[in-house]
This record gives C-alpha cells, structure tokens and sequence, in this order.
C-alpha cells in the first residue's frame, strides 16, 4: 500500500464522520499566485492569500448569468489591514468595491474553524454573462486577506478532506495562532475521535486474528507487556499527539497515538506479538 493511500484512508473517514459538520462552510483555497481563475463562481469558495507588493486579481468567465457574490475578509490580528479593498469589476466597468479604510468592518467568529475575522462588507447581484475581475489590494499590498466568492454551499468528501488537510496550516501562517487551538473545532476533535476509534479497531482485529490463528503460543497471548512497557506506550502515545496537535494535526500521527495507547489500555503490543515477545510478568 502506498503511501498516498495511507494518508487517504484516515482523511477519507474523517471526511465521512464530519461531511454533516461541513454543510455550511466556505471551500478553502490557498493562494500563492497574483492570478486565480474562479471556477464554478456560483459555488462558495474561500480564497486565503497573502498580498507581496502587487494587487491580486480573480477572474469569472462565466457563458450564463450567475449569481455574484463576493466578499472580502482579512483576519482579526493585530496586524489586520483594514485598507484592504475587493474591486469588482466588469470589462472596463467598475462593478463595486467593497472593504477598504471607510468601510464598517465587523467582527465575526467562524465556528467551523474556531477562527476571528474582520468583514469588510459583500457584493450581491444578479450577473449577466461576461468576463469578471475581482481585484484585491491594500495600502501597502501586504495585507493578509481571505475572499468569499459564491454562496452555494457545496461540500462532498474530497472537499471534506481538502479542508481537513490545510486548516491547521490556516491557523497557523494566517491567523498566527498555535493550531492547537483547532482541537476546538469539530474538525479537530472529531479527527482525534475517528482516528482513535480507527486505531482500536485495527488493534483489535490484529489481535483477534492472533488469538485465532496463533493459539497457545506467545503470539496469541492476550497480554505480552508488563508495567514498564505500558507506561512507555503511554508516554509515547501522548508524545504523538501532542506533536500532531501542535504542529500539522497529522492523521497518521494521531492514528499510531491512538495505537500506542490502545496497546497499553489491554497490556499488549502488535509489534511484541508479531516478533513473539513477551514481558508480561502474568502468562
């Protein structure tokens, strides 16, 4: 099994648990290019980019008329850039902007990703078929800023699981906050509830199988650790997630967390069992 498939199977469960969790958000997109052409405008996209010395420009071609929506957003930081502006427009023709020094930005806490923002204002209208550019900059053009495009929300497992993958990324390079704090979130202690449920499982089964298949031999014993080797299963199992919640909230370290203290939860170990090892002090 490759290893793209093991990332695969943890998000994949995930994304299946929580999809219900994920019916009314944005679709995340992080931006490195000045330029992004916005597919499928009508669906709600979330657009996180940081401003390096030149505006960034989206653009609609849309064949139909469509429903536009935009709105711009920057992170309620102490660096926020209240400057920042989304100039919508049209060919030639300036549409609307919104955002800017003179707006009414508003405070707002998103739930999904247990996140702070400043709403600069949204655009809303019926759009005639055309070629539209959404325009943002900001005094300096350094600005960090989030931009919603389309109302529609749309989240299906892929979606589920491309939001699971750079939200804690989000938290950290966007909104400057440990991602710890996404344990929060139902992403976050969902992922830790899926993963650790998966790892039981597949403890479990291996050493069911053992049991079976291994019978009145060390291999199938139910117990094969002592004291010692509990406890450093548990500091072990702990030491996993601590590293995966403050760092890149890693499916495959949360999952081999879970492992570490299911093994010394029912006083056994895969890895003795497999080698024929035993420390138990009680056959």
């Amino acid at each position: 099994m490759n290893t793209k498939l093991y990332k695969l199977i943890p998000l994949t469960l995930v994304a299946l648990f929580l999809l219900p969790a994920l019916a009314f958000a944005h679709q995340p997109r992080i931006v490195e290019s000045d330029a992004t052409q916005v597919i499928d405008p009508d669906i709600s996209k979330a657009y996180y980019a940081t401003l390096t010395g030149s505006p960034h420009t989206y653009t609609i071609d849309s064949p139909v008329d469509f429903d536009l929506y935009v709105s711009i957003l920057v992170p309620d930081i102490k660096s926020a850039d209240k400057s920042t502006t989304a100039e919508i427009s049209k060919g030639d023709v300036k549409v609307a902007t919104i955002g800017g020094s003179d707006a009414s930005w508003k405070s707002f806490f998103e739930p999904f990703g247990q996140s702070s923002y400043l709403d600069g204002g949204e655009y809303k209208a019926r759009a005639e078929a055309g070629v539209y550019t959404i325009t943002v900059r900001s005094q300096n053009n350094d600005s960090k800023y989030s931009l919603a495009v389309g109302e529609i929300e749309a989240f299906d497992r892929a979606e589920g699981m491309n939001a699971l993958s750079i939200i804690p990324e989000l938290k950290r390079d966007f909104f400057e906050e440990s991602p710890i704090s996404f344990i929060k979130s139902p992403f976050g202690w969902g992922l830790i509830v899926v993963m650790y449920l998966f790892a039981g499982i597949v403890g479990l089964v291996y050493r069911t199988i053992l049991k079976k298949f291994a019978k009145n031999t060390v291999r199938g014993a139910t117990h094969n650790i002592g004291k010692v080797d509990r406890l450093l299963r548990l500091a072990i199992g702990v030491g996993l997630l601590l590293w995966a919640i403050t760092t890149t909230w890693s499916p495959i370290l949360i999952f081999f967390s879970g492992l570490a203290l299911f093994e010394a939860i029912f006083s056994w170990c895969g890895f003795y069992a497999a080698l024929g090892k035993n420390t138990c002090p009680i056959n």
